[in-house]
């Protein structure tokens, strides 16, 4: 069925089940101020590799007890539940949330992106606070009807974009704003991470794992044989019908502090140069461009540019660096009216250009940095948890998080679009915010997909 049919008869599945939080050790989420007897209580939507990640970030919180757990895969599920012996455990997400009503303060879903809508609209809908992974989506009206859910129930969500919350870009930010390079015009980006895949459809098909329900993994993507290794666990990123590519796998990570300094909305055209589509994977190597309506801080023709796969950025001179510096293998620059600042992925300090050398720009970081901004911490395990921790607090009425769904589903829009860009290489999308059509039809009809009732 259509997807707005599937979360019709998901609205109605949830308003049937959804009960208030009536434990009175617990404060129902985003109720008032923090109390000293608060606890959330979380169920996590896949825990196996990020989801794992996800579940002992969030769990490293003092206020947090773990619930429930559910996962289709049961040696993820059992290895979580050895950590937390205490969590109910499920396969299925659906069954978690309609019996579990209000024994559950708030969702985590780490799931592959095709299932991110759906598990996240679910617990949406009974009104529980959602931390989702990036992407938001895989399909640009999920984007929107994610963001359309959170805000009319006003309910806390925060997208898993743990560096958005990192000392650097956090700086990064506040020195584009402040004018450091004057405005900006272009943002090159890049990542020679290749979540591409170039062959064919596997043919034949293997036998299931016991561990395995592969129905539940499939969720709402067409039916098709189980191929060892091709899907589950790693690989979907690279496949059209599951993930989102490079792009949308380090393009949100990478995008996020430009999209977020300059203040973007979606972009007015999209062009991508890539292999054609071959209706299985993404193309191994992308360049993207896009072109934006102006903000305060760049100018008129704004144009941001990525480059993804083995080999990327390749010899784009504009990427030079001063004295032949070696480019990080992943990053940023932003190219402004009196100077370019780069940024490296990541936990590294941005760096400023004039006139083909570096300056100093401590005076400047002295200038913008707040009392929050302590030292840097060059330690991702330590670093990590403040995005998750954030969520959890602005749960718990403490606060508020800064990649929430009204934020994040305009990122993930911007990057699924370039990812549709991909199905015409070469070609020049005009893209219709207000109306959320291009103008070119034959577009169209990758905007949302058809789900499977499973």
């Amino acid at each position: 069925m259509k997807r707005r049919k599937f979360l019709q008869a998901s609205a109605v599945l949830a308003a049937a089940t959804a009960l208030p939080s009536c434990n009175p050790e617990t404060k129902p989420a985003g109720e008032g101020a923090e109390t000293a007897a608060a606890q959330l209580r979380t169920a996590h939507i896949g825990v196996g590799n990020m989801g794992l990640e996800d579940l002992q970030a969030v769990a490293s919180h003092d206020r947090v007890t773990v619930s429930a757990l559910c996962d289709v895969d049961a040696g993820y599920l059992a290895a979580a539940a050895a950590l937390f012996p205490d969590a109910k455990t499920y396969s299925d997400y659906r069954v978690m949330l309609k019996e579990l009503g209000d024994e559950v303060d708030a969702v985590v879903v780490s799931t592959p992106d095709h299932t991110h809508a759906p598990a996240s609209l679910a617990a949406m809908e009974l009104g529980k606070p959602v931390y989702c992974q990036k992407p938001l989506t895989h399909h640009v009206s999920e984007a929107r009807e994610m963001r359309r859910v959170a805000e009319e129930k006003g309910l806390v969500t925060q997208m898993g974009i743990q560096v958005h919350s990192f000392y650097d870009y956090k700086l990064a930010t506040l020195l584009i704003q402040s004018g450091i390079i004057g405005k900006v015009h272009t943002v090159r980006a890049w990542s020679p991470k290749n979540w591409g895949y170039d062959g064919l459809a596997p043919a034949g098909s293997d036998p299931v794992p016991d561990s395995l329900d592969w129905n539940l993994w499939l969720g709402t993507a067409a039916e098709r044989p189980y191929v060892k290794d091709f899907y589950h666990p790693m690989n979907w990123r690279k496949l059209v019908d599951f993930g989102c590519g490079t792009l949308g796998d380090m393009g949100v990570h990478i995008f996020d502090t430009p999209y977020n300094a300059l203040a973007l909305d979606v972009p007015e055209t999209i062009t991508t140069e890539c292999r054609p589509p071959n209706g299985v994977g993404f193309p191994e190597n992308n360049m993207v461009t896009y072109e934006f309506p102006g903000t305060p801080y760049t100018t008129d023709d704004f144009k941001w540019v990525w480059y993804d796969g083995p080999g990327a950025p390749g010899a784009v001179p504009e990427l030079a660096l001063p004295d032949g510096t070696e480019l990080h293998d992943q990053g940023a620059i932003f190219f402004g009216e009196e100077g370019n600042l780069y940024l490296p992925h990541f936990q590294l300090l941005p760096q400023k250009i004039v006139d083909g050398a570096f300056v100093d720009i401590e005076a400047e970081i002295a200038a913008v940095s707040t009392p929050d901004m302590a030292e840097p911490v060059r330690d991702y395990a330590l670093e990590s948890p403040k995005h998750y921790h954030q969520f959890v607090d602005a749960c718990l009425g403490k606060g508020e998080t800064t990649a929430p769904f009204s934020y994040a589903a305009r990122l993930t829009e911007t990057i699924l679009l370039g990812t549709i860009a991909g199905r015409f290489p070469g070609e020049t999308l005009h893209w219709d915010s207000a109306a959320g059509r291009f103008r070119e039809e034959k577009a169209n009809s990758y905007l949302e997909g058809d789900y499977r009732k499973f």
